[in-house]
């Protein structure tokens, strides 16, 4: 029996600012007010699994535990079918540097290693999403969403965040970082995912 979320708050377990403005967007109709995990101060957990789900749940069990609050993680990435799957749940670490995080830097990366290896077009790929919804008493629940679609190169696009610019999603001719958020919200991979636990816990 999935467990129905009746608090008025949820803590999103994310320093990602683009992450958290979206998902201030998915919640705003339902009158949840979201906390980010910048905001309580807290740490950012050692992402030690290889899946979506692991990490996720890694995330969100670290950050209910802390604050006793309910708690909602996203692990989330891009899955390249020419390269086997990567960068998948490495797709934060292409992007890494002593700076911080540079997505540009793993964009021409992931075009370089499809030039290396001279993979066909088009250059399909799939934007997945997981959600883990956590509970102050260790109960959890898991939302998986995906989008799939082509990369692009040159980039384009100056919305968004991550892979945003090379990533055109099937059936469209904008990249998600052309789009509007409202365009981007309705067919993400995020909003897959959301849709899916909204469905299950809030309905």
């Amino acid at each position: 029996m999935i467990r129905k979320f009746t608090a008025k708050q949820i803590l999103v377990a994310t320093h990602n600012a683009g992450k958290l403005e979206e998902m201030e967007q998915l919640f705003s109709p339902f009158g949840v007010n979201v906390i980010g995990a910048a905001a309580m101060s807290l740490p950012e957990p050692e992402e030690t699994e290889t899946t979506f789900v692991g990490n996720a749940r890694i995330k969100a069990h670290a950050a209910c535990k802390a604050t006793g609050l309910p708690t909602l993680a996203d692990d989330s990435g891009i899955e390249v079918e020419a390269l086997g799957g990567m960068p998948g749940v490495y797709t934060a670490d292409w992007a890494e540097t002593s700076d911080g995080r540079d997505f540009m830097m793993a964009m021409e990366r992931t075009h370089n290693e499809l030039e290396e290896i001279n993979a066909s077009q088009p250059r399909y790929a799939r934007f997945c999403s997981t959600l883990v919804l956590a509970w102050p008493d260790g109960h959890d629940e898991v939302f998986e969403g995906t989008v799939e679609g082509t990369l692009v190169w040159p980039v384009r696009g100056r919305l968004g965040h991550g892979y945003d610019p090379m990533f055109q999603p099937l059936g469209h001719k904008l990249t998600f970082a052309e789009m509007s958020h409202e365009q981007k919200n309705a067919i993400s991979h995020r909003a897959d995912s959301f849709n899916k636990l909204m469905e299950s816990c809030f309905a």
